[in-house]
């Protein structure tokens, strides 16, 4: 019998009551039982070191320190620690000191056969019911395990009851000491010499074992060579059990026994083996427990009216079921002795209608399902029953009934409490749901692994596009119609799926008769209270629509960010071409005996360049030409017609010809020389200064007015006739002109500088006024340009501004 390991080093009862020398006594206990545990450890591990010291020196006839760097020298060639190389050269030792492989250097004495595809429904399917053979395996063993007295009898149980059906050779029970070593307490079918070689095996890495106990999860190796690279292998030589499992004992807490199924035949374990392999295990916990407490009966004495009180303050289905055993012990029936009053069954008894009715005289297809086996397990272990949703059918007075429930049994004393949920599907919910799949493109998929039986909704057909008449796809056609690039994904994901019962959410695509489908499953299993997956549901979803949406906002981003790289690339040209073409002087200039001003503000938003343009310069009689400009659009195509026009314009003024002849003839090269099916168009001011009697003349085409500053008043001129250029063939423009006075100011301008979005024109033009003459007011005339320009916030438009200034005291005769 396993001795409670926890309870030898307890701390001595010191409570709070209790003396202080006591108290202190009680430290000084729990400080040397732990030493007592650590000098144990290092106990152990030095026996292993000069053991293993002891075998290189009998081998190789060194003395010891020779031996102790032979070992150092072969952990740092194979890349061990001192300790596990130690303990390989142990294990290579047998009984007539022939050395016995750990880890083979050669083939297995028999070819390997390859584990079957993930996609292999065998790999997975338990089968309709439970192997006649698993069966009278199970009872045997249920039987024996009343009379085992400690773990070695509970192996040779194991061998002699799955040895046979399952080719089981050996099995070795393993608990995890306080050191941390595995120490070996039972085992059946190895000889006492392998028995005490692998009798405690150190916390190695590479140890199956200590990998199970520590996950507490089952480790299966089923490939002789890949586990053999892995694992350290037990046996002489391991081939001989090409097989092998190691399932830890389940418990209410993480347990620390271990037992080990060695086969003789090679291959994978398949569900069915596996499923045997679990429920032999759980049903050793009560001999294998550290607390070896009783295992049931009838000796809980509790008082089955007691329990029917309790139970009638209850909401929902239960009842007390009591085992009614034969002659020999087994179970034959249960015998139901109290129930609530909302347990309803199948055929609508209720209450304490129940009470005094057989299980199986009453739901006799009850009888060797899963439900009935889960009774047995937790009257025999203890441990809680959950089962999955099953189906129960009954015909009573002639009419089939059917329901789906859902089942729990817990152990009290030597009896049972049993509780169930029943699932019913209305109508309305099942339209409901059939609304939701087609709405999200999804369709809910389940198999059945006990039965074999694979249920698709309508809309998974629709998914995958196969045809109802066909019925669900088996697990070996899906590789068929996957994408080669995602079979390898997918054949991990079901693997995990089926085989390990982890929930999976995994994307993947597929070919039909109308091209490549984005499909995602999202799935779960639900497990057996051993463990083996015996049901899985999930959906298929259809995401081919949504990937179609990202892959063409993937391109458009790509084109957008194309798109902008190119016009931040003109925006640079432009503004140098801008920059080059069109200068902006930091200083005021002097043409003519005027001073003026110019200021440009480009537009705050946008990537292109505008076409406003300014341009002041002396001609050959000594006049002045002043010329504000704009052209429609932006870009390098803007800046391209405003270089023509600024050129053009200043050309032929300085040959003589006037102003309006100008205009027209820009008119007409507009017109006749643009590369836009639409057209260019441009607004100008034009006006040409004389000195000698001081006059301005000046014409436009479709551009605001000047404004003229004089005696503390600001007004617009009358604007003479001039439409837009590059609008009309044959326009006609007309000339005005002004008298300029000493202290006047004469602002040509963009319409930037006044256009606002949704405000009439007029607004813009008399807030320009009103600003204009507030700054010659307040004495910042010569700041006039400059600071007009730069008032705005968020211009949507370029700014240009001319500011003509006629400085007083000037003499006003002709030069």
């Amino acid at each position: 019998m396993l001795k409670h390991m926890e309870g030898d080093f307890a701390t001595p009862d010191a409570g709070e009551g209790a003396a202080p020398e006591v108290r202190a006594l009680a430290k000084v206990v729990a400080r040397l039982r732990a030493e007592v545990v650590d000098l144990e450890g290092g106990a152990s591990m030095t026996a292993v070191l000069e053991r293993a010291k002891g075998v290189v020196m009998a081998q190789a006839g060194v003395p010891a320190d020779a031996a102790y760097q032979l070992l150092l020298d072969r952990a740092e060639q194979h890349r061990r620690t001192l300790l596990e190389e130690c303990w390989i050269t142990l294990g290579r030792i047998g009984e007539g000191g022939a050395p016995a492989s750990v880890r083979p250097s050669a083939p297995p004495p028999e070819p390997l056969r390859e584990g079957p595809s993930p996609f292999s429904t065998p790999r997975y399917v338990l089968g309709g019911a439970r192997p006649a053979g698993h069966g009278r395996a199970l009872d045997q063993l249920a039987r024996g395990l009343a009379h085992a007295r400690n773990p070695d009898d509970v192996a040779e149980l194991l061998l002699a009851t799955l040895g046979e059906p399952e080719s089981v050779g050996a099995v070795m029970i393993y608990t995890v000491a306080a050191a941390g070593n595995l120490e070996l307490i039972g085992s059946a079918g190895v000889s006492d010499g392998l028995a005490g070689q692998w009798s405690r095996v150190p916390p190695l890495s590479g140890v199956a074992a200590l990998e199970a106990v520590d996950a507490q999860e089952a480790v299966w190796l089923e490939d002789l060579r890949q586990d053999g690279a892995r694992y350290l292998l037990i046996g002489d030589p391991p081939g001989e059990w090409p097989s092998r499992a190691w399932l830890p004992v389940p418990g209410s807490r993480p347990m620390t026994t271990v037992v080990g199924f060695f086969r003789t035949v090679p291959g994978p374990f398949d569900a069915r083996t596996r499923t045997l392999l679990r429920r032999a295990v759980r049903l050793c916990v009560g001999p294998l427990r550290e607390d070896r407490g009783p295992l049931g009966g009838d000796n809980s004495g509790e008082d089955v009216a007691t329990v029917q009180a309790v139970l009638d303050a209850l909401p929902g289905p239960a009842v007390l079921l009591a085992p009614l055993r034969s002659e020999t012990g087994d179970v034959e029936d249960y015998l139901i002795e109290a129930a609530t009053p909302g347990a309803v069954d199948v055929a609508g008894r209720r209450g304490k209608e129940l009470v005094g009715r057989r299980i199986l005289e009453t739901y006799p297809t009850v009888a060797g399902t899963a439900l009935w086996d889960g009774y047995l397990d937790t009257l025999v272990t203890g441990s809680v029953y959950e089962g999955d949703p099953f189906t129960y059918e009954e015909v009573s007075a002639g009419v089939q009934q059917k329901s789906v429930y859902s089942v729990r049994a817990s152990r009290l004393g030597g009896r049972l409490v049993v509780s169930w949920v029943r699932h019913d599907t209305s109508e309305r919910e099942a339209r409901l749901l059939a609304d939701m799949q087609r709405l999200g493109n999804l369709g809910w998929a389940g198999w059945n692994l006990i039965t074999d039986t694979i249920t698709w909704s309508d809309q998974v057909y629709v998914v995958f596009d196969r045809d109802p008449a066909l019925g669900p796809m088996r697990l070996e056609e899906l590789p068929e119609h996957l994408v080669a690039e995602d079979l390898p994904r997918l054949a991990a994901a079901v693997q995990r799926l089926l085989a390990d019962g982890l929930a999976i959410d995994e994307p993947f695509r597929i070919t039909t008769a109308h091209g490549v489908r984005h499909l995602r499953i999202v799935a779960e299993a639900q497990r057996d209270a051993d463990g083996t997956p015996v049901e899985v549901h999930g959906f298929f979803q259809d995401l081919s629509a949504q990937k179609d949406a990202e892959l063409a906002l993937r391109d458009s981003e790509r084109e957008n960010l194309v798109q902008r790289g190119m016009l931040k690339a003109e925006r640079a040209l432009g503004a140098r071409l801008q920059e080059t073409l069109l200068p902006i002087p930091e200083q005021s200039l002097e043409l003519a005996g005027l001073c003026v001003d110019v200021a440009y503000m480009p537009a705050d938003r946008g990537l292109n360049v505008g076409g406003d343009w300014y341009s002041a310069i002396e001609l050959p009689d000594r006049s002045a030409l002043f010329v504000v400009g704009d052209v429609a659009g932006h870009g390098l195509a803007a800046v391209g017609t405003m270089a023509q026009l600024r050129f053009t314009a200043k050309g032929m003024s300085i040959t003589g010809s006037g102003l309006p002849d100008v205009l027209g003839r820009l008119n007409a090269l507009l017109l006749h020389t643009t590369g836009d099916e639409r057209g260019a168009t441009a607004t100008m001011v034009m006006g040409r200064y004389q000195p000698w009697d001081h006059r301005l003349t000046w014409v436009r085409a479709g551009h605001p007015p000047p404004l003229l500053i004089r005696d503390g008043e600001a007004r617009f001129l009358p604007q003479p006739q001039g439409p837009l250029l590059g609008a009309l063939h044959g326009s006609r423009y007309e000339e005005a002109a002004v008298d300029l006075l000493p202290g006047d100011h004469l602002l040509f301008y963009t319409d930037g500088l006044v256009e606002e979005p949704g405000e009439d024109i007029s607004m813009g033009l008399d807030r320009l006024a009103a600003e204009a003459l507030r700054l010659v007011r307040g004495g910042r005339g010569l700041m006039v340009a400059r600071t007009l320009a730069g008032s705005g916030t968020g211009n949507r438009d370029d700014i240009c501004v001319l500011d003509i200034h006629v400085p007083r005291g000037r003499d006003r005769t002709p030069s």
